[in-house]
């Protein structure tokens, strides 16, 4: 028997301790569109690239010190990424690397390739921005900045 063929992941969830803070940032700052916000169950539902396509609930748990932080990754288009990291800024939220530096541009994952930019949402969540490149795979080149991976396919050529 074959397993169903997956198109995509269409939810994920996270949990947030201020519901209300975390609907401000995602809805703000990440710039996603509300489906539904439920009170009496303490929720919040987002729908990422659009209606019914796929969505992010964000889950109230409290003040618990306690957390367990996440990663969820938003697929962009090349020209918006390349943006992104400025836009962040503007909105008080430090753009990072692959590895969590502060970056001053985009990460490349040589082996898909895709650039991304990574940030935390006020949870300490790992979020991302990603755009596949046009470029056949170099997985020996490892992870390089975007000038890096820039310079790279130019001598390539």
């Amino acid at each position: 028997m074959a397993a169903t063929p997956v198109r995509q992941i269409f939810e994920t969830h996270l949990t947030v301790r201020d519901l209300d803070r975390s609907v401000a940032f995602y809805r703000d700052v990440v710039g996603l569109e509300m489906a539904l916000r439920n009170e009496e169950r303490n929720v919040a539902f987002f729908w990422v690239g659009g209606r019914g396509t796929t969505m992010l609930g964000l889950w109230a748990v409290g003040s618990s010190p306690l957390a367990m932080k996440l990663h969820t990754a938003f697929a962009v288009d090349l020209q918006d990424l390349l943006a992104a990291p400025e836009v962040l800024r503007k909105a008080g939220v430090t753009p990072l690397d692959f590895y969590s530096r502060p970056a001053i541009e985009l990460s490349v994952l040589a082996w898909m390739p895709a650039a991304s930019v990574y940030f935390e949402d006020p949870d300490g969540h790992s979020l991302e921005y990603i755009a596949m490149l046009p470029n056949n795979p170099r997985p020996e080149v490892g992870i390089v900045s975007y000038s890096e991976w820039i310079k790279g396919m130019a001598a390539a050529r």
